[in-house]
């Protein structure tokens, strides 16, 4: 598989506090990887360094062979990395509809919007028959399916995923994890999933880097560092 991105001994801080120190981490066009890690493990502040949304102080980032780092947030939409931000961010008062056509800001041709607007509709079957109901109605499952079609709707060639199950029904969270898991294969989209919830992380995904504290700790194959007695105590012993 060919790299799509890389992350070279990237290091970030805010204010005075380390947030990344020294991270690498590559992605495979169509892989799916997954973070792992506590709350201010840094596995947010890789997405943040990746979109823009925070300046790295060192290292460097790389999407399809160029030099990423340094490039305004609202040209990396643009160049095909999209982002599902934690905590959803819907617009509530919006129809599912016009939340979704959002998504779709960076790009001008009209039938090619159609034709993903429509695919998202097909893979998400509860929008379409909410379509016209606002947003904010909707149930915390729904409206993640519905920031993952909003993304979706940028066309991107990368999925960056912050926390898709965080506040979500057990039932939904599978729902979500199957969507993901086919999403990545029928889009050809590469995916990195940043989660809490480690077992579904890793269980959908190629491979792993589990980190600690602007650290990477443990880094492989997905089914092989499950079975990894450090993984094991360390991030799955509290999950469902």
């Amino acid at each position: 598989m060919n790299e799509i991105l890389k992350l070279d001994n990237v290091e970030l801080y805010y204010d005075h506090v380390y947030a990344l120190k020294g991270v690498s981490v590559n992605l495979h066009e169509g892989e799916t990887v997954a973070l792992i890690g506590a709350n201010g493990a840094g596995k947010s502040s890789i997405l943040r360094a990746i979109t823009g949304l925070s300046k790295i102080k060192s290292g460097s980032i790389h999407y399809k062979g160029k030099r990423l780092d340094g490039t305004l947030a609202s040209d990396i939409v643009g160049q095909g990395i999209a982002m599902v931000p934690e905590g959803r961010r819907v617009f509530p008062y919006m129809s599912i509809k016009d939340n979704l056509l959002m998504g779709a800001f960076t790009r001008s041709d009209k039938a090619g919007i159609t034709k993903t607007l429509e695919s998202v509709l097909e893979r998400f079957p509860r929008l379409k028959e909410r379509y016209s109901q606002q947003a904010g109605t909707l149930s915390g499952g729904e409206q993640q399916m519905m920031v993952i079609g909003r993304a979706l709707m940028a066309a991107p060639k990368i999925l960056l995923l912050d926390e898709p199950s965080l506040g979500i029904a057990p039932k939904l969270v599978q729902e979500i994890a199957r969507s993901i898991v086919a999403i990545s294969r029928d889009e050809k989209v590469s995916v990195l999933l940043v989660e809490q919830n480690s077992r579904m992380a890793m269980s959908i995904s190629h491979r792993t880097y589990a980190l600690s504290t602007g650290e990477i700790v443990l880094e492989g194959n997905s089914k092989e560092l499950m079975n990894d007695k450090r993984i094991k105590e360390a991030y799955l012993g509290g999950d469902l």
